[in-house]
């Protein structure tokens, strides 16, 4: 029986990058490469049509690319975003998280990392480019740190449940058959927690919560470089 291939998409302004990603993955075997684009417009397009597994983001394009990642993740559980970008600094991987992708990678990296990019986000693990990832996950926590201090929020005992299994990484739909009720029920209390929390996505809620001391860190699973 043969193996079901990672669908994988690719939106980048540099045609000859572009082409480049397309072909290398392409020429692994496992992966199909379902589309591709050159804006944020084209990566809300391609998620719309194609429901990629996994979408290779570039920063540096047309549109606002903070933007549509947001707008993707809260769309759709089944794409995750990996940013590809030469822009190397902190700041744009915190932002590039904060906004829903769970990868980052700098262009200049090897092949065998943006693979093992690849494989950590598919089991539900964040990946950040080695030269970063201390610095990013430091900052997202002083950050966020900063922004829960005098919050006194308080979770109730089912929002605890759903925010323990994002920790793990886990979809709307495994959530929803581990607690026994319905996948639109689940996004219901993920929404009622982005507000509760003054969240904007799934990485801040895990965020926000941790913070709060509602869970420890240790249950987030994440694979770095």
């Amino acid at each position: 029986m043969t193996e079901e291939k990672v669908s994988i998409a690719f939106v980048d302004d540099h045609p000859i990058l572009l082409e480049g990603m397309k072909t290398l993955f392409t020429n692994k075997g496992q992966f199909s490469v379902v589309a591709s684009g050159s804006s944020a417009n084209d990566a809300r397009n391609i998620v719309d049509v194609y429901h990629p597994q996994i979408l290779f983001m570039d920063l540096s394009m047309p549109g606002d690319v903070f933007s549509v990642m947001t707008e993707i993740v809260r769309k759709s559980d089944f794409t995750k975003i990996v940013v590809f970008t030469a822009f190397s600094s902190v700041d744009s991987a915190m932002r590039a998280l904060e906004a829903g992708a769970t990868g980052f990678v700098l262009k200049g990296a090897t092949f065998g990392e943006l693979f093992e990019a690849v494989s950590s986000v598919m089991r539900g693990e964040m990946y950040i480019t080695k030269l970063y990832a201390s610095q990013v996950l430091s900052g997202l926590r002083n950050r966020t740190r900063q922004e829960s201090a005098d919050r006194g929020v308080d979770l109730s005992v089912r929002e605890r449940q759903i925010v323990a299994y994002l920790l793990q990484a886990r979809t709307n739909r495994e959530i929803a058959c581990s607690l026994s009720i319905s996948e639109k029920t689940v996004k219901r209390y993920m929404t009622n927690l982005m507000q509760k929390l003054h969240a904007r996505n799934r990485v801040e809620v895990a965020m926000q919560a941790q913070k709060l001391a509602q869970f420890k860190p240790s249950q987030q699973p994440m694979a770095v470089s």
